[in-house]
């Protein structure tokens, strides 16, 4: 925002490369989607590195973490509006960090749309998120995710990075 409660005009080079990240970051995500629906067995873990990272296809239906994985079919858009209202949010958000300059709100903008992209891509075609990497210690299993889900969490932490430093005294 400008001194006069305008919005900044986000300069095109911060925008250029946000949404060059971004699409990067959807070929990445589709192109690895695509491969682990190509080579895993649903439900099979093929071991990374034993007792820590597996590759196991799994289809969330649910938004982040399988939270909501139980919705009926019928309600399944709710799942889809939602992650399309937060798409649309980080838009917005983007027009306010995006004109502060420096490289941790453009990467961070951009893996954040790209990662929520790639990922309402799937909603539409498949009715759900494919995830394949397994991050596990023993029996206990963090939920599966994927190349979008990693670009997201990066480009969260980036900015919140960026913030906290926009607001340190």
């Amino acid at each position: 925002m400008t001194s006069t409660g305008v919005p900044a005009r986000v300069p095109l080079a911060a925008a250029g490369s946000a949404a060059a990240l971004a699409a990067a970051t959807i070929v990445v995500d589709q192109v690895t989607k695509a491969i682990a629906l190509a080579w895993l067995a649903p439900g099979t873990a093929v071991d990374v590195i034993d007792g820590l990272v597996a590759l196991r296809l799994g289809l969330n239906t649910g938004v982040a973490f399988g939270l909501l994985v139980g919705l009926p079919g019928d309600w399944r858009w709710v799942v889809w509006l939602l992650s399309l209202g937060a798409l649309l949010l980080m838009l917005r958000l983007s027009r306010q960090v995006l004109p502060h300059g420096g490289w941790r709100p453009r990467v961070g903008v951009g893996l954040i749309l790209g990662g929520a992209a790639g990922n309402l891509i799937d909603r539409v075609r498949l009715g759900g998120v494919v995830d394949f990497l397994d991050v596990y210690w023993g029996d206990y299993h963090w939920p599966a995710f994927n190349a979008a889900d990693s670009a997201i969490s990066v480009g969260v932490a980036l900015l919140a990075v960026s913030l906290s430093r926009q607001q340190a005294p």
